[in-house]
């Protein structure tokens, strides 16, 4: 969740590691929308120095997507992976079509992009909406004020066409921004929410939702697949799964909670020994997060179990001695091995994706998120119709 760190707004903080480091389908048909995927606290800290982000993006100009040639039913949008941090996609807005970076985020519900008046520096480095070349564009009076782990967004309510790669939402209710605050140097325009809709701060209809209701797609399922490869090879799919990106089966998860995408589980152990959920526990299944976060005590646990400083960092050369962590969802075994919890940072130096501070945001119960460093490894599968997710060892 960009609950950059998040949903948009409640959780905030949450998915302010998020953006730590910048801030979500069963093979039902065929009829597929692939767009490929992004977060950041940790970001800055992780790149360095702005030279970084500034050569990494001359250096991999962001095209529009083109249509899949291995299906004509389905529309492949590349996602972006950025430096392992967080995955952007593009959308147009507006008619003719204006074309905006944002992250597709599965912890928040709200779609906003920044507007020509937006009178934040950082407005001026990123593409922003000029609302009078577009023949469908309807305004209100209507403010919206998002507050995410790692900055804010301030503006209006606006309505207008948005296409993902081929899929069309007419009438789509979104935010124009007017200002904002936390995201300087960070390679998106915008964000994308594909939570519930009771997650939507602005009080709008999602556009999942509205693509839904719209007949845009025919299966109320939407996918993701994250790779480490950095371009052309993540995915974001919608209305359809491909089974080319994942192996085996898919093991359907049934939410612990309607409305959100979170799920029961059952364990969290290292060698057979239980290091969380020894009561049974919470997870968010979060794009729009980089890192795995949960409750302070028992990260610093898994930190001291692995040998990390309380900064985070682990020598680098016992990665492969160090032993996988296990999460157990609905009687299976997913484990994260060092490799997918481990980093390097522009200094080389390795530290482990794992972030305490979940019970600052939840009260009553031990509740995890699980981020990029675990879909990386797992494809999952967004249910809206069955209100469940699917997982399965990413191809």
């Amino acid at each position: 969740m960009l609950r950059i760190q998040t949903s948009l707004s409640t959780w905030s903080q949450e998915r302010s590691m998020k953006w730590l480091v910048l801030l979500g389908l069963v093979a039902f048909s065929e009829c597929i929308v692939k767009i490929p995927l992004t977060k950041v606290n940790i970001m800055r800290e992780t790149l360095g120095e702005k030279g970084l982000l500034n050569n990494f993006l001359k250096e991999h100009a962001y095209r529009l997507s083109k249509i899949s040639t291995r299906n004509s039913n389905i529309t492949s949008v590349p996602l972006r992976n950025f430096l392992d941090l967080m995955y952007i996609g593009n959308i147009t807005v507006g008619s003719p079509p204006q074309q905006f970076r944002v992250v597709f985020d599965t912890g928040s519900s709200d779609l906003w992009v920044p507007s020509i008046f937006c009178s934040s520096p950082v407005c001026y480095t990123h593409t922003t909406f000029k609302y009078l070349e577009s023949s469908t564009y309807r305004r209100t009076n209507k403010p919206f004020d998002i507050t995410y782990g790692s900055g804010r967004v301030k503006g209006y309510l606006a309505y207008d066409t948005i296409r993902i790669g081929h899929l069309v939402s007419t009438g789509q209710p979104f935010g124009l921004s007017l200002e904002e605050y936390g995201f300087d140097g960070l390679p998106f325009d915008g964000v994308l929410g594909l939570n519930y809709p009771n997650m939507s701060i602005i009080r709008a209809i999602p556009i999942f939702d509205n693509l839904k209701k719209q007949g845009a797609v025919p299966e109320p399922v939407f996918a993701f697949y994250l790779s480490k490869r950095r371009m052309n090879s993540s995915v974001l799919m919608l209305g359809g799964v491909d089974k080319a990106y994942y192996k085996g089966q898919l093991n359907w998860v049934p939410l612990s909670r309607v409305g959100d995408w979170r799920v029961n589980v059952s364990r969290i152990s290292v060698k057979g020994k239980l290091i969380g959920c020894s009561g049974g526990c919470e997870a968010l299944v979060d794009s729009g997060t980089s890192l795995i976060q949960g409750p302070t005590r028992m990260v610093t646990n898994i930190q001291r179990l692995i040998g990390a400083t309380p900064q985070h960092y682990v020598s680098c050369f016992t990665i492969n001695t160090l032993p996988s962590i296990i999460f157990t969802i609905n009687g299976i075994d997913y484990p994260v091995p060092a490799q997918a919890y481990i980093l390097k940072d522009s200094q080389g130096r390795c530290f482990i994706t794992f972030k305490g501070g979940t019970e600052n945001f939840f009260k009553r119960a031990e509740t995890w998120i699980l981020g990029d460093a675990f879909l990386r490894l797992y494809f999952s599968v967004y249910d809206r119709g069955n209100d469940r997710i699917g997982l399965a060892r990413a191809a």
